[in-house]
């Protein structure tokens, strides 16, 4: 017989979840206001949008603003929220047209009325596409979000409808916003921060982390295939041992 190989089949990372760090940044860096970071860091987002789907990835989660985030500067924040409307205004036909399904997570009730219509008409617009699955968290917090799920148990509980004794963990993300999502197999975090600053704490609970020190804007397509590649060589435990 002959040596056993200890070759292993890479892993692929399904479901990539982005922390987009850095776009204020790096326009300071440069002397500029901090929106033209955010634009440059929205053309970025355009380019893995259309690349994911060639480097295996199914689904493609970004954190785009999160409840802390109403901190910012009024200026900052509304420059934003016109950021926000412009791409799914210019993008709608280009992601249909590239079977781009896009959907959003996270407390919409304090977003602007057309905002909200925009980010409604582009999920119903694009709701049977399947080449890829882009997710933006708007307004999104993992506390905030946990909170509104328990609130929602509690009044299902106290109504009658289901025994607290039955709740479970599939039962909670079975109430969250991601319920029709798969937990992330990969999180990458841009900017060079290593935390995770409230983004999918429940959902990433085994997902592999990723820091990269380079600013959002920087972030390039050839160093997420990196990125794609060391993950595909790590063991993914789940809580157990390593295989023999």
């Amino acid at each position: 017989m002959g040596a056993k190989s200890d070759t292993k089949t890479p892993r692929e990372a399904a479901h990539v979840a982005i922390i987009m760090d850095g776009n204020g940044r790096w326009a300071t860096n440069r002397g500029w206001p901090r929106l033209v970071g955010h634009r440059k860091g929205a053309e970025r987002v355009k380019q893995i949008v259309r690349a994911a789907p060639e480097i295996g990835i199914q689904w493609l989660t970004i954190y785009a603003f999160s409840t802390e985030n109403w901190k910012r500067s009024t200026e900052e924040v509304l420059g934003l929220m016109s950021i926000f409307a412009r791409y799914i205004e210019r993008e709608a036909d280009r992601l249909a047209a590239d079977g781009v399904r896009m959907r959003f997570i996270g407390d919409r009730s304090k977003l602007d009325a057309k905002l909200q219509r925009l980010m409604t008409g582009i999920e119903a617009r694009t709701a049977n596409l399947t080449r890829l699955n882009l997710t933006v968290a708007i307004n999104y917090g993992g506390r905030d979000e946990i909170t509104r799920t328990i609130r929602t148990l509690a009044a299902e509980a106290a109504a009658g409808r289901i025994d607290p004794a039955q709740i479970s963990d599939a039962l909670i993300s079975q109430h969250l916003d991601t319920a029709t999502i798969p937990d992330p197999d990969l999180v990458i975090r841009t900017s060079g921060e290593t935390r995770t600053s409230n983004f999918l704490p429940w959902q990433a609970a085994y997902a592999e982390y990723e820091f990269t020190p380079t600013l959002w804007p920087d972030f390039t397509i050839d160093e997420l295939v990196a990125i794609l590649a060391r993950f595909g060589h790590r063991d993914r435990r789940f809580g157990g041992v390593v295989s023999a």
